[in-house]
């Protein structure tokens, strides 16, 4: 017996396709006969008394997982016939036709008529059905479903986005169209964009944070290390004990695995382990919280339920305009600079990005289930950082995240490496269902028994660079922010890592900036969280995404991570934590490279296939740019140091100069996964420098 045919049909409804291989189908040669789960075929010549399953040439089986559908078919005769290709061909293009590729959209709700869950149940009668046993549930499912008409309008309209951001000459107004609020900086979103915003106000700046949900009000849960955690500890804005208390949970071991059944030999893979990789689960909520009032007790200011409707730019500063949501009453605001931390909902990012905000994305779904599992189905001491238990399922390879959390709870995520295109943006929706239907596959468990949390979902943006400034960052007097940036590690996708790991980096870009009043467009261009180091790895998540239309071998990319994560399971266990942790370097990444090509051959034919040539020059060129760093690093790997020594006489004689040079020094250490020591936050009785402009002097008096 040898396989001929194995394909994914992408259809949850695999009585369909038994039935029209049963009844429909038939090859223009030989005789195919239905059975109760697929069909057998024979060659010309042997008549219908001889139709028993032993002289069948060839066999089809029909099975479904992941809500999907897969057919496989074996040779059962000795022999090749000429014929058999034939069959095969229509076999597929019948299962084409009939069952094409479709991409569902969220249907047109008006929540003042419906509740969110009467509009969605005929449609996703799983995902209703488990959000109403959910504390929040219905506020949650209201936010999904925004989230994913927010993130369709833009990638639908990427070259006409909605204008929210416009530039005006003169000085900020003053009378009775100014505002009566005056902060130094203002931040649009209150995640990830908490964080920067405390550590700022630590230093003596006055700030504003604009949350469109309640403050607090999480959507994920994060993971981390206690070594990553250490520099914000370093840095001043929490102490050891205050991490402790942010503490979920902590693991001692996780694992990295990928379902390889239908790989080839040399794509099959260990078990990867990953003890100190995000095996401390942060209780995002509290997290947040406390990260809020260390903001306010530093003078700083939070408006949540507040949503951002638009800025003007002036001279001296930036006035925006916002809704109080509750009340439908506006707010503005002045500061001398804006920072857009809206992540992928962000309009911002969707203006300052015309035509290509975003090339790849996550959508990520799960929830927090408080119990319900019996005890041998998972051990609390370990976590899933990345699995995979099928093959390509409807055009996607579904993979799972699980973490211990607190009290004995596991927070669970199923998401997917996924190209933005505007007939497929990827849907929330389409993946909670699945995440319903499917999470018993994963670990076994009745749904029915389970007691579910909150809810976890979101967007998680990659961008595919070219080089630092390849993506636009900043405007005058505003800049980008974590996820509205765009980037974070296209392939690990650690959006709240990244942050981590280069706050004390950005606050001090911020810190010089602001001081010095660097805030033109060219100047703030210069302020982000890029990494060479990292950059590079968009090539690896590109080959595991299906192009839409295409339909790859189901088995594909399980193979491709099952080749590239068996090298890390292989190697010391230092170069997947630093690969992971977004440390790795040019030799590591070299190595990696050309050891994946020379065990796996067809890696590279698998990689060109999904990428195609186009998207191969751009990475070649990601790689060059990535080498010219890593060069200029090693050459020039004493510059930061002597840097230090010229800022006491550089900085006030040139503070522009002294700008380009900390960010170069930057680009050269932790822009290659080689971070410098933690500056501490040292706060200052005033923030600005005496060398500002007269539009900014004004707003210092009016913010003292």
């Amino acid at each position: 017996m040898k396989q001929l045919l194995y394909r994914e049909v992408p259809t949850p409804d695999t009585n369909a396709v038994c039935e029209w291989l049963q009844g429909e189908f038939q090859g223009s040669v030989g005789t195919t006969v239905g059975t109760e789960s697929g069909f057998r075929w024979y060659g010309p010549g042997k008549g219908v008394d001889r139709q028993s399953p032993a002289d069948a040439d060839l066999v089809g089986c029909v099975w479904t997982v992941q809500r999907t559908t897969y057919i496989k078919v074996f040779r059962w005769a000795a022999m090749a016939l000429p014929e058999e290709r034939t069959v095969l061909v229509e076999l597929e293009r019948g299962l084409s036709d009939r069952f094409p590729a479709t991409y569902p959209e969220p249907p047109e709700i008006d929540l003042s008529k419906d509740s969110i869950f009467d509009a969605l149940e005929a449609q996703y009668p799983r995902t209703v059905k488990y959000f109403r046993k959910m504390p929040k549930g219905e506020f949650d499912l209201t936010r999904a479903y925004w989230w994913e008409r927010r993130w369709r309008e833009g990638v639908r309209s990427p070259q006409n986005p909605k204008i929210v951001v416009e530039r005006s000459a003169g000085n900020l107004p003053t009378g009775d169209g100014a505002s009566d609020q005056n902060f130094d900086l203002i931040y649009v979103g209150g995640a990830l964009g908490v964080v920067h915003a405390a550590a700022m106000a630590r230093l003596g700046y006055r700030v504003l944070l604009l949350e469109r949900m309640p403050f607090g009000r999480m959507n994920r849960e994060w993971n981390i290390s206690r070594a990553e955690f250490q520099s914000l500890i370093d840095l001043g804005l929490f102490t050891a004990e205050e991490f402790e208390s942010v503490i979920a949970c902590e693991y001692k071991d996780g694992f990295h695995k990928f379902f390889d059944a239908n790989n080839p030999p040399q794509s099959r893979a260990n078990v990867l382990h990953t003890p100190t990789v995000l095996n401390v689960a942060i209780a995002a909520d509290r997290f947040i919280q406390l990260c809020g009032e260390k903001l306010t007790a530093a003078g700083g200011e939070i408006w949540d339920e507040t949503e951002f409707q638009r800025a003007e730019i002036f001279d001296d500063g930036t006035l925006i305009t916002a809704t109080h949501l509750p009340t439908g009453q506006g707010r503005r605001a002045t500061g001398r600079l804006l920072v857009d931390a809206m992540g992928t909902a962000s309009p911002i990012a969707w203006q300052l990005n015309q035509g290509r905000p975003f090339d790849s994305v996550c959508p990520t779904v799960g929830a927090v289930i408080n119990s319900g599992f019996a005890p041998e189905v998972w051990d609390q001491t370990y976590g899933d950082v990345l699995f995979s238990h099928g093959d390509i399922s409807r055009g996607r390879q579904l993979i799972w995240e699980l973490f211990p959390a607190e009290d004995g709870a596991l927070t669970v995520y199923l998401f997917h490496y996924h190209q933005v295109n505007e007939q497929n943006p990827g849907s929330l929706l389409e993946m909670y269902e699945d995440f319903f239907t499917i999470l018993p596959e994963y670990r076994r468990c009745d749904m029915d028994a389970l007691e579910w949390g909150k809810a976890t979902f979101g967007y998680i943006p990659g961008y595919f660079s070219l080089g630092e400034g390849d993506r636009t960052v900043a405007f005058d007097r505003l800049v980008a922010l974590g996820d509205a940036a765009s980037l974070q590690s296209p392939l690990v996708f650690t959006g709240f890592g990244s942050m981590v790991r280069n706050l004390s980096r950005l606050v001090d870009l911020f810190d010089t900036a602001l001081r010095h009043n660097l805030l033109a467009a060219k100047q703030l261009e210069q302020v982000r969280a890029y990494q060479s180091n990292i950059a590079v790895t968009w090539m690896f998540s590109k080959g595991m995404m299906v192009p839409t239309g295409r339909q790859l071998p189901p088995q594909r990319v399980n193979a491709m991570l099952n080749t590239f994560f068996g090298l890390l399971a292989d190697a010391d266990p230092e170069v997947a934590d630093d690969f992971i942790k977004d440390r790795g370097q040019w030799t590591t990444f070299n190595q990696l490279a050309l050891t994946a090509a020379w065990q796996n051959p067809t890696l590279l034919w698998w990689i060109f296939d999904s990428a195609g040539p186009v998207d191969l020059l751009r990475w070649l060129g990601s790689y060059l740019s990535f080498t010219w760093v890593a060069f200029l690093g090693w050459l020039f790997g004493w510059l930061p140091a002597i840097a230090q020594r010229l800022q006491s006489w550089l900085e006030p004689k040139s503070p522009e100069t002294w700008f380009w040079l900390l960010t170069r020094s930057y680009a050269l250490t932790d822009g290659l996964g080689r971070p410098q020591p933690v500056k501490p936050l040292q706060r200052r009785s005033h923030a600005k420098s005496t060398e500002t402009g007269e539009g900014d002097r004004e707003l210092e008096r009016s913010v003292r």
